[in-house]
């Protein structure tokens, strides 16, 4: 058996990374004017890093199980 990437948890997590540098742009550009806004978009920007380690986190570990499996 060959080792399988769940490449659409790794597509998401490389569109949520987007999304990740578009929010801190936006912190920075808002930082000066409004530091409210800046806050929400670091927030955000924080969430969605947390969802983009679990996605990758996910695949990792399927790939240890695999790896186990094929070792055995």
């Amino acid at each position: 058996m060959t080792n399988q990437i769940d490449t659409n948890k790794l597509k998401q997590a490389e569109a949520a990374s987007s999304l990740v540098k578009d929010m801190i742009t936006s912190a920075i550009e808002q930082s000066a004017a409004n530091t409210t806004l800046a806050s929400e978009a670091l927030k955000q920007a924080s969430s969605e890093v947390a969802q983009i380690q679990t996605l990758i986190s996910q695949v990792q570990s399927q790939l240890q199980t695999q790896s186990s499996s094929t070792s055995e």
